[in-house]
């Protein structure tokens, strides 16, 4: 069966960079106007961000409590802007982010205010990744972590994470990000349980194993 696409959608590849402010619903107004004004500030004041938008192969997207940045140039433009930001955000203690990294479909629209916006499974499981970590986190998915293994530069600086159980029941694989003394090195509370719920099943297990021998034996 031959699928009919319609013209006006066309997808494409997008390398997309997710950053939210941890706690921003818990602050005043005050403080969430100025926080997100630094942010962009410290956004916007990146190599890579100043070099894509020059080139018109990046688009901004505000999202109330942070941003996304969807790159149109490669998966490393996205990851080393996100070194970047989070270079920066040593310098801004107060200032508590969180950063998701995923490279999939995207297609550019118009919002109701004839804006240029983005919709595709791209930008949200970046925003998915994102949502699985905590203050300092730069997170990638297991897709992106994929094409930096193949590279010695990234290699040491993935550490697998597991699975996280986002939105709707959906399970998706995290890689973390630490390099350059930038990152979140601990991983969220979340995963930390999952680990300990396996360690206990694995010696309750040997455990069982042990007993059904020394059973036998007798």
């Amino acid at each position: 069966m031959r699928v009919e696409q319609s013209p006006d959608v066309k997808f494409e590849i997008g390398h997309v960079l997710f950053i939210d402010i941890v706690g921003y619903s818990n602050l005043l107004i005050s403080e969430q106007t100025s926080m997100l004004k630094k942010l962009k500030e410290i956004v916007r004041g990146t190599e890579e961000f100043r070099a894509a938008k020059a080139e018109g192969k990046l688009l901004a997207l505000p999202t109330g409590d942070g941003g996304a940045l969807v790159f149109r140039t490669s998966p490393e433009a996205a990851v080393l802007c996100a070194i970047e930001i989070g270079r920066e955000l040593k310098h801004h203690p107060q200032l508590r982010a969180r950063m998701g990294i995923h490279s999939g479909p995207v297609n550019e629209i118009t919002d109701l205010n004839e804006q240029a916006n983005i919709a595709g499974a791209g930008i949200n499981i970046a925003q998915r990744v994102m949502d699985c970590g905590d203050a300092g986190h730069i997170l990638v998915s297991q897709h992106v972590a994929d094409d930096f293994e193949q590279y010695p530069r990234w290699r040491a600086h993935l550490h697998d994470l597991g699975e996280c159980e986002v939105k709707h029941g959906l399970k998706i694989s995290i890689v973390n990000l630490v390099a350059d003394g930038v990152g979140n090195a601990e991983p969220r509370h979340k995963f930390q349980a999952r680990r300990k719920h396996r360690a206990r099943v694995r010696w309750a297990e040997i455990a069982t194993g042990v007993l059904l021998l020394c059973a036998i034996k007798l």
